[in-house]
């Protein structure tokens, strides 16, 4: 059961709207299933005499009063909006059962608490199967306000307890962390508009998107409007500086042809111009993703970062932990972008899914997770997908994933370990889809038994503990294939499994081969290594000081940039 407040200032629109036949002839019978008072109510859906003004004058008739006081003034915002629906699949309630309903969400909230004849007055309008509409006026019969701090956490918490007694799908209680949902209007336009998602779902994704990619403030603008959204910026009357923003997609406008704009944080809690300035430092010219020296470098960085934030997890701090997880956040998109294959598709999802996992109410330590933000800021540069070594980052990612939903399930953030065992699924079928084949290859290239059997012996030296897991492995076929070519890149085989094998995930891997594959294939090849290192030594004194034109990011690039609603 989902509950929904907002505030408006238009009594008789709504009451309009409400007993109209909506957007798309949707609504159906509509009618009043509890009121402050039934008899006092009229019902223009029932009754042949009422009319929506004469509803809207009882409901106002304390506005009005208090309207005379404040010299012809109204009250701002008084008018109190709460669409209740349940969830999909639940069993329809009967009106006596929404009738209960309302009265406790209007108790609980402090709209109408339970025996106060002085409470503001409210009506509950059902017109659909699955949910209905409670509006108030907020006012009460003393002149006074209600109290209606935190309403919206009040009524959620309600409807937990609704849930289970009605016998309802019980939904996961939240941390007033979400974004806001679509309204019916802005999914009606959409369907219209034969869109997939609304433009407030679609600014947010490119809003995260650019935020992950870019490495300042004034790019992430920059970005925004060269993708074609409209951006503007709310400026400080003294300072001048930058203080809020909004942003409104192509073509999206109202009634009257304007754009229709959306603030930052309107967007999501962690898409406000604060938010998005504690981790979008300025970074200097020479610290630029693009001079990283090898395209694969970007990739092994990633992984390397993702494996430490995976440790960050575990480490006890909260703070830091849930800075790593807004940088996974970021990863995740670029990732996506920087990928090529069939299985890009399962990584945007499962971006997508885990911005609500990416934040809580424990306020992040994103300086923390600077070395996670930055590597995977080199990605959304990279000029190519490395192979095995994208592949072993996916696999880093799959763990992350599985890790992060722990962390919040073990504090109680319901809604957002939903988020990342759904984004886990997601990146566990993309890992399925682009290592099938590759561990497939791997095996047809196996070394001679002899250089077989060279390994095994290896692997009972460095791993004793695990060696007969790691042999029983249908993919120990593969992993002599890379320690092959581990050794060709002037690697020892026995020592590097020793350094792999001492990672974690190594006792409760159910494939324990395919972990030391990917870890394996993620090490630097140390030829390369030793090769550049000579290169840039001898060439320093030639370098150029003139800092190259800014580049743009993969994820940013023309063919990137049509609006997939």
């Amino acid at each position: 059961m989902v509950p929904d407040v907002s505030t408006g200032s238009d009594t008789r629109g709504l009451i309009v709207y409400l007993f109209g036949p909506g957007r798309r002839d949707e609504h159906t019978d509509p009618h009043i299933v509890a009121a402050w008072d039934m008899a006092g109510a009229p019902d223009p859906g029932r009754d042949p005499a009422a009319t929506y003004s004469l509803l809207a004058k009882r409901l106002e008739h304390h506005v009005d009063l208090r309207t005379r006081e404040l010299g012809g003034k109204k009250p701002p915002q008084h008018v109190w909006h709460c669409p209740v629906r349940t969830a999909p699949g639940d069993r329809y309630l009967t009106d006596a059962e929404w009738a209960e309903a309302a009265r406790r969400i209007v108790h609980a909230t402090g709209i109408a608490p339970e025996g106060d004849e002085k409470a503001c007055r409210w009506i509950a309008v059902r017109h659909a199967d699955d949910h209905i509409h409670i509006m108030a006026t907020t006012v009460r019969a003393d002149g006074r306000r209600p109290r209606t701090h935190r309403d919206g956490q009040r009524a959620q918490a309600e409807c937990r307890k609704i849930e289970a007694e009605f016998g309802l799908r019980r939904l996961k209680s939240g941390d007033l962390t979400a974004p806001r949902t679509p309204t019916g209007a802005e999914r009606a336009k959409a369907e219209r508009q034969g869109q997939t998602v609304t433009a407030r779902q679609w600014l947010r994704e490119q809003a995260y998107a650019v935020a992950a990619a870019v490495r300042n403030e004034a790019d992430y603008f920059t970005v925004l409007q060269s993708l074609g959204i409209k951006v503007k910026t709310r400026l400080g009357p003294e300072t001048g500086d930058v203080i809020g923003y909004s942003l409104a997609a192509p073509g999206d406008t109202n009634a009257a042809g304007e754009p229709v704009w959306y603030g930052g944080s309107k967007l999501a809690p962690d898409l406000s111009i604060n938010r998005l300035r504690e981790r979008l430092p300025d970074q200097e010219v020479a610290d630029h993703p693009r001079y990283v020296a090898d395209p694969a470098d970007s990739w092994r960085h990633t992984t390397t970062a993702i494996h430490a934030a995976r440790t960050v997890l575990d480490s006890g701090d909260d703070a830091a932990a849930q800075g790593h997880l807004g940088a996974f956040g970021d990863a995740l998109y670029n990732i996506a972008s920087a990928t090529t294959g069939p299985h890009r598709a399962e990584l945007q999802a499962a971006a997508m899914a885990f911005n609500r996992a990416r934040r809580s109410a424990i306020r992040a330590d994103h300086q923390a997770a600077t070395a996670l933000r930055k590597a995977a800021k080199e990605l959304a540069y990279a000029s190519g997908e490395p192979g095995g070594l994208a592949i072993a980052l996916l696999f880093a990612t799959v763990h992350l994933a599985r890790a992060a939903a722990k962390w919040h399930e073990q504090r109680g953030h319901e809604q957002q370990a939903a988020a990342a065992e759904e984004a886990f699924r997601h990146l566990q079928a993309g890992y399925q889809q682009a290592a099938t084949p590759v561990l497939a290859d791997l095996t047809r290239r196996a070394p001679r038994a002899a250089t077989a059997r060279r390994f095994e012996q290896d692997v009972r030296v460095a791993l004793p503990n695990h060696a007969d897991r790691i042999l029983a492995d249908p993919t120990w076929t593969a992993l002599t294939t890379t320690l092959a070519r581990a050794e060709t890149a002037s690697h020892n085989p026995r020592r590097l499994l020793a350094e792999v094998g001492t990672q974690r995930e190594l006792d409760s891997a159910e494939h324990p081969a395919e972990v030391l594959n990917w870890r394996i294939t993620a090490q630097p090849n140390q030829r390369t290594q030793a090769a550049r290192s000579r290169s840039t030594i001898s060439g320093t004194s030639h370098m150029s000081a003139t800092p190259h034109p800014p580049a743009t990011p993969v994820a940013m690039r023309p063919e990137e940039r049509s609006r997939h609603r």
